[in-house]
């Protein structure tokens, strides 16, 4: 392989620096004969932090079209993503050099008849720590539980598993070496998970002054997915004439979202982006995500860190393109930090030293 020559402002510092690709690691070095690829503004790999690879609405997909859904990401600049749950075993993703770095929970772990039909897998309290622990084993250091639901027998949204089996459940992951998120809309799941360790929270629109508080004492991230929470009108739409009460409880979720949001932001809360992809979400767009977040108010330079370098390092990896780091790197045209709507357009994806787009 040739060496490979980009230049141009290298982010989170900005430095104008020349950065030369050999053998899929980055170097500052000037090799002999190297080949100028592109110039412009260089971003550490994106991190979509909430994904579903391998999901659809109406459950597992064939190897074919989860390509295709890593592929749409790729593209798009994101090179490490962490799945949140999906049916299919994706494993075989991480032995392909042309897809991005995948962290995989395994399948979601939810309440029977709790969640939607195909996703997860659905137990009573009893079962749920030895469930975890199994997850826990067969994951790369994630598992992930649905923490709450719509209970058709209250009508209305509930925590999926009591305080007890959740805190079992928790340990039992921590045991295996594997941290542990939750999906969860509102306040009642939170306390129980957040008492028992849990590691991070996906969505969060039910967090309350006492748990954000936690959250900042615990270190516990939360990936607020704020694209999927917009989607809150239509779960209402779809539940008024039924369940009332639990088209009241999304309603009042989906007009304090965002005051949720800023006050985790203002507290010092690790917030990271997620964009949800899978099911009704669609992949490839996870600067839409990123937009959505500075359109609720959060400053633009900490969603893309929190995207891009500060998002790698929460999970494991270079959080700057450091001499003899991997060469996963996006080069855009224009200053992101100054105009958002460049991440829709990379000049370059470099993903372990190969050039996409």
């Amino acid at each position: 392989m040739s060496a490979l020559r980009f230049s141009g402002p290298v982010l989170p510092d900005a430095e104008a620096r020349e950065l030369y690709v050999v053998e899929g690691r980055i170097t500052y070095e000037r090799p002999q004969g190297a080949d100028t690829v592109a110039e412009g503004w260089i971003v550490p790999g994106l991190v979509d932090a909430h994904n579903h690879l391998g999901l659809e609405d109406g459950g597992g997909v064939p190897d074919d079209e989860v390509e295709r859904q890593a592929v749409a990401d790729r593209d798009a600049g994101v090179l490490l993503t962490r799945d949140c749950g999906s049916p299919v075993d994706t494993r075989w993703v991480q032995e392909r050099d042309d897809l991005p770095r995948l962290i995989r929970c395994g399948r979601h772990v939810a309440r029977t008849k709790r969640y939607i039909r195909g996703y997860a897998r659905e137990v009573e309290p009893a079962e749920l720590a030895e469930t975890v622990a199994e997850e826990a084993q067969g994951s790369d250091g994630w598992v992930k539980l649905v923490g709450d639901w719509i209970s058709r027998d209250e009508g209305d949204l509930a925590p999926s598993f009591p305080a007890d089996a959740v805190a079992a459940a928790i340990a039992a992951a921590h045991e295996h070496g594997a941290k542990v998120t939750a999906h969860c809309f509102g306040a009642d799941s939170l306390s129980p998970l957040i008492d028992a360790g849990i590691d991070c929270i996906e969505h969060g629109t039910g967090l309350r002054p006492d748990h954000i508080e936690q959250l900042v004492a615990r270190g516990i991230a939360v990936v607020p997915t704020v694209q999927q929470t917009d989607k809150f009108p239509e779960y209402v739409d779809a539940a008024r004439d039924k369940f009332p009460a639990y088209a009241g409880t999304m309603e009042t979720l989906h007009r304090s979202r965002r005051d949720v949001l800023m006050s985790c932001f203002e507290a010092g809360v690790d917030l990271y982006v997620g964009s949800d992809g899978g099911g009704t979400a669609r992949h490839g767009y996870l600067h839409e995500e990123i937009r959505a977040m500075v359109d609720m108010g959060l400053p633009a330079d900490h969603v893309l860190g929190a995207a891009s370098w500060r998002g790698r390092a929460w999970l494991g990896w270079n959080s700057g393109l450091g001499e003899g780091d991997p060469a996963d790197f996006v080069v855009y045209p224009r200053d992101p930090l100054e105009d958002l709507s460049v991440l829709a357009e990379p000049s370059a994806v470099v993903l372990r030293g190969n050039v996409y787009r």
